[in-house]
Formats: C-alpha cells, sequence, structure tokens
C-alpha cells in the first residue's frame, strides 16, 4: 500500500468518514426539499457542497484530522439549516431567541461565529501540515487573518449578489434591518477564530501528531 504523503496521528475511521458524507448528503437533499427559497438554498449551501467534493477527492493524499472533520460536518449542517429555512426564519434560530431572549432571530449571528470557530482549525491544519511555520504567535496572527479575511470576501460576495439579483438576495443577506449587519459579522467570525483557538489547540495539535508538520 502506497503511504500517505500528508499522515496525521487521529483521522476519523472509515465508519465515521461515511457516516459524516452520508448525513450531509442526506441533510442537503431533505433541505433542498424543504427550501423555502431555492435561490437562498443555492447561495448558502454550495459552500457545503465544494467543500464536501473538496475534500473527498483530496483524502487519499490528505486526509484530515477527526477533529476537523467533524468541525467541518457541523458547520455545514447550521449552513444547511440556514438555507432550508432562509436564516431569518430557522425553526433553531426561533428556538435560540426564545432561549437567550433576543430581538432577531440569532441563527445568522450563530453562522458567522461558526465562519471563524471552524475554518480557524482548517488553517491551522493546512499551516503547519503545508508549509514551515511552527506553533507560536505567528501561526495565531495568520490563522486570526486567514478567517478574517474569509469573513469580509463572504461580505463582499453578499454586496454582489445583492446587485445581482436586487430584492431576491434579501433572505441571503439576512440583515433583519440591523444596518451595522456587516460589522456584527465580521466582528463574531473574529471572535469565533480566537475562541476555536483558545479551546482546541492542544487537542488539535495531540491528533496532528508529531509527524504531520513537513520537515
Amino acid at each position: 500500500m502506497t503511504p500517505v504523503p500528508h499522515p496525521v496521528a487521529v483521522p476519523p475511521t472509515r465508519i465515521e468518514r461515511w457516516l459524516l458524507a452520508g448525513g450531509l448528503v442526506l441533510a442537503l437533499a431533505v433541505s433542498f426539499a424543504i427550501a423555502t427559497d431555492r435561490l437562498t438554498w443555492a447561495l448558502e449551501t454550495v459552500w457545503a457542497m465544494v467543500g464536501l467534493a473538496l475534500v473527498a477527492w483530496r483524502w487519499p493524499r490528505f486526509p484530515l484530522t477527526r477533529l476537523l472533520c467533524w468541525l467541518l460536518a457541523l458547520h455545514a449542517l447550521v449552513l444547511i439549516h440556514g438555507g432550508a429555512y432562509t436564516y431569518a426564519k430557522t425553526p433553531l434560530g426561533f428556538w435560540l431567541q426564545d432561549l437567550l431572549g433576543t430581538a432577531r432571530n440569532p441563527w445568522d449571528r450563530l453562522g458567522h461565529w461558526m465562519q471563524g470557530f471552524v475554518p480557524a482549525i482548517l488553517a491551522r491544519e493546512l499551516l503547519l501540515r503545508l508549509t514551515p511555520l511552527r506553533r507560536g504567535g505567528w501561526l495565531v496572527y495568520l490563522v486570526l487573518a486567514a478567517c478574517l479575511s474569509f469573513s469580509a470576501f463572504f461580505e463582499l460576495i453578499e454586496w454582489w449578489s445583492a446587485l445581482i439579483y436586487g430584492a431576491d438576495a434579501d433572505a441571503f443577506l439576512a440583515t433583519q434591518g440591523d444596518p451595522w449587519d456587516t460589522q456584527w459579522d465580521m466582528f463574531l467570525c473574529l471572535c469565533g477564530a480566537a475562541t476555536s483557538l483558545l479551546v482546541l489547540s492542544r487537542w488539535h495539535d495531540r491528533q496532528l501528531g508529531p509527524d504531520a508538520a513537513p520537515p
């Protein structure tokens, strides 16, 4: 058997991989069937579909850690739920609204927090495995910068969508009347990334193992 050129200490098992992939495909199919706005569904879930295809394509040569795989699946489910109902009308968002006593459905806030929390581990894994970068201040800075730059790029995508689709993109924008929605989105992404690095870095290091970094 040809050795994997980019090994990790703790990848997901074969059963876990099929469970995660099958669960996401099923969730995508169900969400498409019940979607209240197909344009919003496509704009929100395309990230999950592209991500799943990319991970499957690169898996033989670049398997990911178990932690990252589960985080990516969780992030995809947040996107799929938002795409099925639109972020302003998600049932789980209304439940959170009642629980937290917020003035608006907070599912989009959660989505942007996850936009930092999960990609932080993705960026960390790629930087540690594919570059000479080592653990320390520069790694933290570059991970936070990567997450914040992607958040800014996503806000540009929302702007372009509004220019192209006009009022049809309102459900995708999910501003819910907040004039500071863009700033909130980027701030929550940064908070999510910082939380992820604080809470998950040591766990992630154990799953990467000593042989994951390039010589």
